[in-house]
């Protein structure tokens, strides 16, 4: 008689995000959700022409492609791609599929606000071989905050409800108030952040690098401490902002923080938005990029199942 696991969980009761993991427990995961920003991005090498959908699906097949057998998980949007990947069944079976779950308020290719896609069905995601749902919060210290709180515990109870991992975003952004006066400062809204929306147990918590990657590995990884020290779950980063030669060095003073890891697109395939046919930069500079950046998770990150509140039932961690 066979004996079915358990499915791993986090203390919260959320789905643990083990299937987005790397062997060590550790997450190298490719972000390629952008959508009118990376229209913006190709516009810059599009010699005037209009960037197309179809150019932009084309894009992102081909990250797909190239970088998902690197990676330990895949994000990409529903509106860009996403039906081309599960149907030609683009990633490997070690690569995770992670969808976005936002819908973008998006004026001038800068996201300003966000808030549940209702068009994403959790349930058919799953039958799709979705792993987990991303969802992006734009944080600030104004009226909305308990509004935003609502939004991303909706997100994670509806993740947890369709037996799929949850993926919390928030990117910090200032108040117009907090950029007139310069007094915003970027380390302590990351774990302001942090210490508000980490506690609604989301199965992976993903923030922006300290001083966006800017100082040495012992200057960021205390600043990274401090996000450590209000994250009950595990968490990654993202590469927004950071300059793509700076990231490796970012990750590994993170990661000896606490990360378990990063969810990164801008510092893995910019580079390769400047050429006609993207593949000989994607094989060339991003795919070694992606195996360095594995090989830094692997020795500096915090394995998933060793965050603080994680755990799971039956001892299948």
């Amino acid at each position: 008689m066979s004996i079915v696991q358990p499915v791993p969980l986090l203390a919260s009761g959320s789905l643990a995000p083990a299937a987005l993991a790397r062997p060590s427990g550790t997450f190298a995961m490719v972000a390629m959700d952008q959508r009118e920003s990376l229209r913006a991005m190709m516009s810059r090498h599009s010699a005037g022409d209009r960037v197309t959908n179809e150019a932009m699906v084309a894009f992102k097949l081909s990250v797909a492609r190239e970088l998902a057998p690197l990676a330990s998980a895949f994000l990409i949007d529903r509106q860009y791609g996403y039906d081309r990947v599960v149907a030609d069944r683009l990633l490997p079976a070690d690569c995770a599929l992670v969808l976005a779950a936002d819908v973008l308020d998006q004026p001038g290719g800068v996201v300003a606000d966000t808030d549940l896609d209702e068009q994403v069905d959790p349930q058919q995601a799953r039958a799709d071989g979705v792993a987990a749902l991303k969802l992006l919060v734009v944080w600030r210290r104004d009226a909305r905050r308990e509004q935003r709180i609502e939004l991303a515990a909706r997100f994670v109870d509806r993740c947890r409800e369709a037996g799929l991992a949850s993926v919390l975003e928030p990117v910090t952004r200032p108040t117009p108030e907090e950029e007139a006066a310069g007094t915003f400062d970027l380390n302590d809204s990351i774990v302001e952040a942090a210490a508000e929306l980490a506690p609604l147990g989301p199965s992976l918590y993903k923030c922006q690098v300290p001083d966006r990657g800017i100082g040495s590995i012992s200057h960021l990884a205390r600043q990274a401490e401090r996000i450590d020290a209000v994250v009950d779950c595990p968490w990654v980063v993202l590469s927004q902002g950071v300059d793509p030669q700076a990231f490796l060095h970012a990750v590994e003073a993170v990661c000896r923080a606490g990360a378990s890891g990063f969810l990164a697109g801008r510092a893995l395939w910019t580079d390769a938005l400047a050429d006609a046919d993207p593949l000989p930069v994607l094989r060339g500079a991003s795919a070694p990029r992606l195996r360095e950046l594995g090989d830094v998770v692997d020795r500096y990150g915090r394995p998933w199942q060793h965050a603080r509140a994680a755990e799971a039932p039956g001892g299948a961690a």
